[in-house]
């Protein structure tokens, strides 16, 4: 039996986070909200989504009411839509942006924080992502609690979107953190525009 994997996001207006995990045989892999695979055929709903068609390593579903097709390398960052390298992200209730994305293609949800120097990671996620701390270099890093020890690395990719770019600076926390910051070492290679609610992010050429 075939097993393509595939790493997709795409989010609703009611704010469910559907991800297409992979597709074995008839059946897609879908992970909603954050929550582990489930095997789902042609037809069958969960949770609101329906997987209504499977096509080679694509796959329409019905979410909300709305349509949205998945394709290998497709993804939707937060409350976004994106396209052409550009990336437009909808403020929460709290006024944050929350995208989802992906560092080094594994999957990762991310605060936008222009306040952080780097894209911050904690210890949890940087196990689960494969980096290796021996690698990297001691470092201090000011947070809300004040300074604390972290390790400094170079990742591979972080992606946002259709937004992905390459050799970004990190820190690495010895906590975890509730969440990722996408800090600046990612935004200050962006064009970024805010208005209102929606904040557009977009790549320079």
């Amino acid at each position: 039996m075939a097993f393509v994997a595939l790493c997709l996001f795409v989010q609703a207006t009611s704010a469910t986070e559907v991800a297409l995990a992979g597709v074995m045989g008839g059946k897609a892999m879908l992970m909603i909200d954050g929550r582990g695979p489930e095997l789902v055929v042609v037809g069958q709903s969960i949770s609101g989504v329906r997987l209504v068609s499977l096509q080679g390593e694509s796959a329409l579903v019905e979410v909300d009411g709305k349509k949205r097709s998945l394709r290998i390398g497709q993804h939707v960052a937060g409350s976004a839509t994106s396209g052409d390298d550009k990336v437009i992200l909808t403020a929460d209730g709290s006024g944050q942006f929350v995208a989802n994305g992906s560092i080094n293609g594994l999957p990762m949800r991310f605060l936008v924080d222009t306040g952080a120097s780097s894209v911050a990671i904690g210890l949890n996620d940087a196990k689960r992502l494969g980096l290796d701390l021996a690698r990297g270099q001691a470092g201090i890093a000011s947070t809300a609690n004040g300074q604390v020890p972290v390790t400094l690395v170079k990742l591979d990719s972080v992606r946002v979107g259709d937004i992905m770019l390459s050799n970004v600076d990190a820190t690495i926390h010895p906590n975890d953190l509730p969440v990722s910051l996408l800090g600046m070492s990612f935004l200050n290679r962006l064009e970024m525009h805010r208005e209102g609610s929606t904040m557009t992010l977009k790549r320079r050429y």
